[in-house]
């Protein structure tokens, strides 16, 4: 017989059910026994009884009890790919702040957050590379699209990365995307109030609005400046975390598709002339609470391929658009 394990729950495996976790860290352990470990407390998360529909956060302890040799093994995680120089040299090139407990990168567009079907290079892939002298490995504390570009948290430690994700949880910490939307939201400020919901559809699930069973997704917006009618740079302030929140919510409720987001904009969401077809979503700010000490608060730059689109149209920066928004 096996001893007790405590097993932490990794940044990839953050949302999974744990009768999911369970299927996928121990494969030959059949649900009944999994239910029995469960109802007589052997199996807990954090020290606390748990369901099997429980969904597991990073950094989270999961007790393990003794299974039995005989009766599994557990199931082998794939190793991480070696890393390259350039690989290094890229991810600690983007970094933009760090200290003892937290790394914030700007992220590059493209680059996914984890891996995938058919993705092997990502930032989870590289994140040894941002050890800095720390023993333990960084740890993913949310993610934005791979086409997203902007400010990404990593937790430094365990303790770190178990408060950050809280945070992120309870919307104590505040973010500002900047967009170049097609057109032109009436009215220029505003409050975006849906619910979203998944749904299968070609080229994978998408989310889309149903007011009975969607789950309520709220985005602060403002424009911030404009070119006659034909576009417009958008400040976006999510209030809720939603998957694709503020590309849904501007091509759904504006009708302003963000620029290069055939997704959910088709056709209408790219422009003639000098602007690029990638999608134009930069994850600008990002304010973290600390519990001692000076809140941080941290903009990332943003990338050429937005930047050049903003100066064909003609926009200027001023410096109060990088502020947050004013929420009622």
């Amino acid at each position: 017989m096996s001893n007790v394990e405590i097993i932490e729950v990794l940044a990839d495996e953050a949302g999974v059910r744990l009768d999911k976790w369970f299927k996928n860290r121990f494969p030959t352990l059949g649900h009944g026994k999994l239910q029995k470990l469960l109802r007589t407390g052997q199996v807990r998360v954090d020290g606390g009884r748990v369901k099997s529909g429980t969904r597991l956060e990073t950094g989270q302890q999961v007790r393990v009890p003794p299974l039995g040799e005989e009766l599994l093994k557990p199931a082998q995680r794939p190793k991480a790919p070696r890393l390259s120089e350039a690989d290094t040299e890229e991810i600690q090139d983007s970094v933009v702040h760090i200290d003892d407990e937290v790394i914030v990168i700007n992220k590059p567009q493209g680059l996914a957050v984890q891996g995938g079907s058919g993705t092997t290079r990502h930032v989870d892939g590289m994140l040894d590379a941002l050890r800095f002298g720390y023993p333990d490995r960084p740890k993913l504390v949310h993610r934005l699209d791979k086409d997203t570009s902007g400010v990404l948290v990593i937790a430094r430690t365990t303790q770190a990365a178990r408060r950050l994700t809280e945070q992120f949880r309870t919307k104590d910490v505040r973010k500002l995307y900047w967009a170049l939307a097609v057109g032109v939201p009436e009215p220029e400020d505003g409050l975006i109030d849906l619910r979203l919901i998944k749904a299968p559809g070609r080229g994978g699930e998408r989310m889309v609005v149903d007011e009975v069973n969607g789950k309520r997704s709220q985005t602060r917006y403002k424009v911030l400046d404009k070119a006659g009618k034909q576009a417009s740079w958008l400040a976006l302030e999510p209030l809720t975390g939603r998957t694709h929140q503020l590309r849904v919510h501007l091509a759904e409720a504006l009708h302003t598709p963000i620029v290069g987001d055939g997704k959910y904009g088709a056709s209408e969401a790219f422009i003639e002339g000098e602007i690029g077809r990638n999608l134009h979503l930069h994850a600008r700010r990002i304010s973290i609470p600390r519990e001692r000490g000076k809140d941080i608060v941290i903009s990332a730059p943003v990338p050429d391929r937005i930047r050049d689109s903003f100066d064909y149209l003609g926009f200027i920066f001023e410096e109060d658009y990088d502020l947050f928004l004013e929420l009622e």
